[in-house]
């Protein structure tokens, strides 16, 4: 079971999406890849062995892990039963849920420890729930307890606006123009948000949909070179570099490791 869970909403500016999993398999390696959201796990049964690919020193095992915004990739090691929460939270998320800009844990792999104490009980209580009706109510109750205590101050609504435009693909100076700033505010205030600049936001947003758009392409039988065209890369290699620097693998290899059903069928190449 890996499921696309219905998001209360009240919390549907703050989460993204929110998935709930229950998955057995070999043991093996999960990716966890760049994107726009910050990255929230709740694992159920054991720890969550998580840390930056690369960064032996980042691994922990902990029982919930908050991932900032990043550009490369983490590594989750598991022995082939995976079961808990995943969400997706915004950057408003971050200020709403979290009570700080998602700037503030770029780059970082932190715990509800860590983060909101407040919250610290959750991974108990979720043990606690013995059915996923159980689990998703003590879950929704609890982000919805924390939203209700109150985060950081929103960020300025143009600033939302812009990193909307960002990531569709918008050009910077445009997107500058459009919210009445100069590049170089602009520059100041996004990094600010997400500690991230416009151009690396654009880039993670960029493969984040090409993400997408390569499991969407196995499916109906399309090609590396249309997703390539699709994203907006020069062409496949270029796609194929952005891949490597981002995820740390081809796309063709997530998907034989993370859907190795979709992969069965293939993906041309040209």
């Amino acid at each position: 079971m890996d499921t696309q869970a219905p998001v209360p909403a009240a919390l549907r500016p703050y989460v993204a999406w929110l998935s709930a999993y229950d998955v057995v398999g070999p043991p093996g390696i999960h990716r966890g890849l760049p994107g726009t959201s910050l990255t929230f796990v709740l694992p159920i049964g054991a720890p969550l062995d998580v840390a930056w690919s690369g960064d032996p020193g980042s691994r922990g095992a902990v029982w919930s892990s908050v991932a900032g915004l990043h550009a490369a990739p983490a590594e989750i090691r598991h022995d082939g039963h995976q079961e808990g929460f995943f969400l997706a939270l915004t950057t408003a998320g971050a200020r709403a849920l979290l009570g700080l800009p998602a700037a503030a844990i770029a780059g970082e792999l932190l715990t509800l420890d860590d983060l909101v104490p407040a919250l610290r009980h959750l991974p108990e209580q979720l043990h606690q729930s013995l059915t996923w009706t159980d689990r998703a109510a003590t879950l929704h109750r609890a982000l919805t307890t924390a939203l209700a205590a109150g985060g950081a101050p929103e960020a300025r609504a143009e600033v939302g606006r812009a990193l909307a435009r960002l990531a569709r693909g918008a050009a910077v100076a445009d997107v500058a123009e459009e919210v009445g700033y100069s590049r170089r505010h602009l520059r100041n205030l996004v990094v600010a948000e997400t500690g991230l600049s416009p151009k690396e936001y654009q880039r993670v947003a960029r493969f984040e949909t090409s993400r997408d758009q390569v499991l969407a392409a196995a499916r109906r039988g399309g090609t590396l070179a249309e997703v390539a065209a699709n994203c907006g890369y020069a062409d496949q290699s270029h796609l194929a570099r952005e891949w490597r620097e981002l995820a740390g693998c081809a796309p063709t290899t997530w998907l034989r490791e993370e859907f190795p059903d979709v992969q069965a069928g293939g993906v041309p190449v040209g």
